[in-house]
C-alpha cells in the first residue's frame, strides 16, 4: 500500500488550469453574455447544432498535421479554395443537389492534392517554422486563385452561363449561389426534436471522419506520423521516411479541409467568390484552441467543445454588444478581436510551457551531473 502510494503522482493543479484557461475564460463569456442576449433555450440549441454540422468537419481536418509535428495548418485554406474552384465549376455546368456536392468535392480533391505536396515541399525546408510559413503559403496561393476565378475563368477556362460571369464577359461575380445545392445534405435524414432541427447525415459524415483519424491513428502511417511529432531525428533513425511522412499529413489535411469547405459552403447556400475562404482558416484554428487544444496536442473532444464555446460566443456576442452598448457591431468587433487573442493566447502559452519544460530538464541534468560528481569525488575520498 505505501509502495502504491510512493508511486502515484500528485496531480498538478496550476498546470491543468493554465492548460484549461482559454474554455474557461470563453465558459465565463458565454455564461455572462447569453443571458444579456435575450435568446431562448430553443433557437440558441438550433444555432449551435446547425453550425456545430457546418464547421466541424473542416477544423477535424487540423488534427492529422498536429499529429505529425507540424502544429496549426494554417494552410487549410488551400483546400478551402479548391472546393470553391470545384463548386464554381459545378454551378456553371448546372448540377444541383447532392450529385452536384459529390462531383464539386470529386473536382477540388486533386486540386487539394497538388497544392497539398507543394505546401508539404516548402513546409519541409521551413522545419520548426510550419505555422508562420503555412500562413504566408496561404496568401501567395490566394493570388494565384484570385487570378484564375478573376480572369482565366471565362477567357481561358470555359464558363457558360453569364449569372456567375462578370458583365465584361470573364472573371467571377462576388456571389455565387448555391440556391440548388443549399442545405440539401442538411435536409437529407434530418429530424426535429422539440423545434430543433439536426442535419442527422451530416452528423453521421462528421462521425465517420471521427472513426477514421481514430483508426488511421492506429495504422503504420498513423504511428510513423506521432513518431515524428515526437522527434523527428529519431523518426530518422528509427527508418521513418521523415519528409514524406510530413507530406502526406499536409496532403491529408488539406484534401479534408475540401471537402470540408463543400459542407460549409452547402448549408451557407452562396459563395463569396472572394472572401469565403479567407478567415476560414483563422476561425477554425480559433475554434480548436478554445477547445482545449494547444500547438502539439488535440483531440476529437476539443473539436466539438471549441465549436460549441466559439460559436456559442458568435452567436450571443454581437446581441450582447447590442444591448450593452445600443450598437451590434461592438459585439461583431468583439468577436473577431477574441478570434485573433485566442490564437495569440494559444501560441505564447505553448512557447512558454516549452520554455518551462526545456528549463526544467535542464535543471534535472544539472543535479543528475553534481550527483555524479559527489559520488566521484567521495569514491576517490575513500581510495
Amino acid at each position: 500500500m505505501n509502495k502504491n502510494t510512493e508511486n502515484k503522482t500528485p496531480l498538478n493543479w496550476g498546470a491543468m488550469l493554465r492548460q484549461a484557461s482559454v474554455p474557461i475564460m470563453f465558459i465565463i463569456i458565454c455564461v455572462i453574455c447569453i443571458p444579456i442576449s435575450g435568446l431562448s433555450a430553443n433557437m440558441l440549441i438550433n444555432e449551435i447544432i446547425t453550425r456545430m454540422g457546418r464547421n466541424a468537419f473542416l477544423i477535424l481536418s487540423l488534427l492529422i498535421p498536429i499529429m505529425a509535428g507540424m502544429g496549426l495548418n494554417f494552410g487549410m485554406t488551400l483546400g478551402a479554395m479548391a472546393a470553391e474552384i470545384g463548386l464554381i465549376l459545378v454551378s456553371d455546368w448546372q448540377i444541383i443537389g447532392i450529385p452536384g456536392m459529390v462531383l464539386a468535392a470529386i473536382v477540388s480533391v486533386p486540386i487539394s492534392v497538388l497544392l497539398g505536396i507543394f505546401c508539404g515541399r516548402i513546409l519541409n525546408q521551413a522545419k520548426g517554422r510550419e505555422m508562420i510559413t503555412s500562413y504566408i503559403m496561404s496568401f501567395f496561393v490566394n493570388g494565384i486563385y484570385q487570378l484564375v476565378v478573376l480572369y482565366l475563368m471565362g477567357s481561358v477556362i470555359p464558363i457558360r452561363h453569364a449569372s456567375i460571369k462578370l458583365p465584361r464577359g470573364y472573371g467571377i461575380r462576388n456571389t455565387v449561389s448555391l440556391l440548388g445545392m443549399r442545405q440539401k445534405l442538411d435536409n437529407v435524414l434530418a429530424i426535429n426534436v422539440a423545434g430543433v432541427k439536426i442535419p442527422l447525415l451530416t452528423f453521421i459524415i462528421i462521425g465517420l471522419l471521427c472513426l477514421f483519424i481514430v483508426w488511421f491513428r492506429r495504422t503504420k502511417l498513423g504511428q510513423d506520423m506521432r513518431a515524428v511529432g515526437q522527434d523527428m531525428e529519431v523518426a530518422r533513425d528509427a527508418g521513418i521516411n521523415v519528409e514524406r511522412t510530413r507530406i502526406i499529413s499536409i496532403v491529408m489535411s488539406t484534401v479534408l479541409a475540401g471537402l470540408g469547405m463543400v459542407i460549409y459552403l452547402q448549408n451557407m447556400g452562396n459563395i463569396a467568390t472572394y472572401s469565403a475562404h479567407s478567415q476560414i482558416g483563422m476561425f477554425c484554428i480559433a475554434a480548436l484552441l478554445v477547445g482545449g487544444a494547444s500547438v502539439d496536442r488535440a483531440s476529437i473532444g476539443n473539436v466539438f467543445l471549441g465549436v460549441i464555446l466559439f460559436h456559442t460566443m458568435f452567436i450571443v456576442a454581437p446581441r450582447a454588444g447590442a444591448y450593452i452598448t445600443g450598437d451590434s457591431m461592438i459585439g461583431e468587433y468583439f468577436r473577431v478581436f477574441v478570434s485573433y487573442a485566442v490564437i495569440t493566447i494559444a501560441l505564447v502559452m505553448y512557447e512558454t510551457n516549452k520554455r518551462r519544460a526545456r528549463n526544467a530538464s535542464g535543471q534535472r541534468l544539472a543535479a543528475a551531473q553534481k550527483e555524479d560528481e559527489e559520488k566521484t569525488a567521495g569514491k576517490e575520498g575513500e581510495q
